[in-house]
């Protein structure tokens, strides 16, 4: 994120790794390649298809589902978002000490992803403008004692608004707070203005087509963190919570329209964020002049190049998987292309995950430091309030060494594309009967494994050279 990955660039920075950048690449893939072998040999049938569902304790089910527990998760949910918003407007200007940034960009945006795939989608029962939702909508009923009624909802649209909202997200932190060629962070004060916009546009949706279709579908963190909790073993069916076979609810996520959008936003602006002063940074430098010099002003020069930058990143990222499909499409026995482009697209969610993880560790454990000690003590920057007593505590940035960090990167690239490549070969197996040629379909996806594998160690070294 814009307004401290300067500082954990900084932090991070290193011109000499203890094993070259290029021997990592190659030993990635050689990692797949084995990986992609064994699973030829070993795995001939499905596993994942079913999810195996096991539902916990009926009374342990009733109490956390409760109406009651429901209505204090909501409440802490509006609690959180009506607080950050105060902040973001009447706190300081200064980004790294106002509450609301790091809050809402560190906290819950890479947090919670992490948070969906251990214990569940932890977001669902905190969603502030769910809770809101579902007050008014419980008020309407009391009132005209009966249910509101809703617009049905296109269903060829699926959760295209949510990959589109996904995209203008991180186009608002990273292209609209970046001004005169120096990317200096979202302004407090946007960032409220925004959530405030956010919130009426959320409202007006979930009236117009209800609050749980909309949360399906076009709300952007719902979808967004209900994606990664799918990889998971905890969920709720049927109003009852349970464990289920690790990965295998994700095999099903993506038969709306737009989920290969939603997990291709994620890969791609993670990849641009983690580019724009790397890898990209002499495309971005070029394109910056040509503007200002066509007459444009340096802010809207830099806004303009980013956001390009940012689009042929989505570009790239959807013509890689395309190109992936494409080719399985000429495997003997292949069903259609359109069931093969919905079908395969739940296995590049392991590998968001991981450019997750990858780019933003160091961020997160770093910037968690600041969110619980000063700017807790300290949530509007005044210098005028201590309330826990650590508003003059800092950041301990020998917590990481950088080689640590460089190890968890590498490590958790390769481990997400090993799951991905699992998750596809596994699905291979159910679209082809014959092993053989779903063996075979796979060679295509090894290629879009590998190459994800190279272009994400590629943006790490570049960053961190």
């Amino acid at each position: 994120m814009s307004f401290v990955l300067p500082v954990a660039h900084a932090l991070v920075a290193r011109k000499d790794l203890p094993i070259p950048a290029w021997l990592f690449a190659w030993g990635a893939s050689i990692v797949l390649i084995v990986s992609f072998f064994a699973l030829s040999a070993a795995w001939r049938k499905p596993k994942f298809e079913q999810e195996r569902w096991h539902p916990v304790g009926a009374r342990l089910s009733r109490a956390l589902l409760s109406v009651p527990v429901q209505i204090l998760c909501g409440a802490v949910g509006v609690l959180l978002l009506g607080f950050s918003i105060y902040a973001a407007l009447h706190g300081t200007e200064a980004p790294d000490r106002n509450f609301a940034l790091t809050f809402v960009f560190v906290t819950a945006w890479l947090g919670l992803p992490l948070f969906s795939v251990i214990i569940g989608d932890v977001f669902r029962p905190f969603n502030p403008w769910r809770a809101i939702g579902r007050a008014i909508g419980g008020g309407f009923s009391a009132i005209a004692g009966q249910r509101p009624a809703h617009l049905t909802y296109p269903e060829r649209l699926g959760r295209w608004p949510a990959a589109i909202g996904l995209l203008a997200v991180v186009w608002l932190e990273v292209v609209y707070g970046s001004s005169g060629g120096v990317a200096v962070g979202l302004s407090p004060d946007s960032l409220g203005l925004a959530a405030l916009l956010y919130s009426l546009y959320t409202l007006a949706m979930m009236a117009f087509f209800g609050v749980e279709k909309w949360c399906q579908t076009g709300e952007i963190f719902s979808v967004y963190f209900g994606m990664f909790s799918q990889l998971g073993s905890f969920g709720t069916k049927d109003g009852r919570l349970g464990r289920r076979l690790p990965l295998s609810a994700a095999t099903h996520w993506a038969t709306v329209p737009g989920s290969a959008a939603v997990v291709i936003a994620s890969i791609a602006s993670t990849s641009f964020d983690g580019a724009q002063e790397g890898a990209f940074k002499g495309g971005i430098k070029q394109v910056f002049e040509w503007l200002s010099e066509a007459g444009l002003s340096l802010t809207t020069s830099l806004r303009v190049t980013d956001t390009i930058f940012m689009a042929l990143c989505f570009v790239g990222v959807g013509l890689v998987y395309l190109i992936g499909v494409r080719g399985m499409a000429t495997v003997r026995g292949a069903p259609p292309l359109r069931k093969l482009r919905t079908g395969f697209a739940h296995t590049l969610i392991p590998i968001a995950f991981a450019y997750l993880v990858a780019h933003y560790f160091s961020l997160f454990v770093f910037q968690e430091q600041a969110q619980f000690t000063y700017l807790l003590s300290d949530p509007l920057g005044t210098a005028t309030t201590d309330l826990f007593g650590t508003a003059s505590s800092g950041i301990d940035f020998k917590l990481l060494s950088a080689n640590a960090i460089w190890y968890v990167q590498v490590g958790a690239l390769v481990i997400g594309h090993v799951v991905g490549l699992t998750l596809a070969h596994d699905r291979a197996t159910a679209y082809w009967p014959d092993y053989r040629q779903a063996a075979r379909s796979q060679y295509w996806m090894l290629a879009v494994m590998v190459a994800f594998t190279c272009f994400g160690l590629y943006l790490l070294s570049v960053a961190n050279a």
